[in-house]
């Protein structure tokens, strides 16, 4: 199983950034996908998932503003931020939760400015 994350960068707070995670080794929609984030010494937190029948969850600092999907022709979950936010600044990793084991892609850098 192999994750790769892609469209991290720098932005100005209010701003916008589509994250893309493209998924390999496994079917598409049988995983849970999700994207983490973190911070240097802080512990790695869930920012949204999608599950198998396609319902989707929230942190709550991300309600209303992050948008997760996916494309199953293209096999690549999205994370799309709006209105962007300083404290969203972290390095952003997909996953996937497949038969009992978590796999995870590299980090992709998102910084916020104010």
């Amino acid at each position: 199983v192999q994750l790769q994350a892609s469209g991290g960068g720098f932005v100005q707070a209010g701003g916008s950034l589509r994250l893309s995670c493209k998924v390999s080794g496994i079917t598409f929609g049988s995983a849970v996908m999700g994207w983490y984030r973190q911070v240097p010494g802080n512990e790695r937190e869930l920012v949204a998932d999608l599950n198998t029948v396609h319902t989707t969850s929230y942190a709550d600092s991300v309600k209303g503003r992050f948008t997760i999907s996916g494309d199953n022709a293209k096999n690549t979950v999205y994370l799309q931020m709006n209105s962007l936010k300083p404290e969203d600044t972290a390095v952003y990793y997909c996953s996937a939760y497949f038969r009992l084991g978590y796999y995870w892609g590299q980090g992709t850098l998102v910084t916020v400015s104010s």
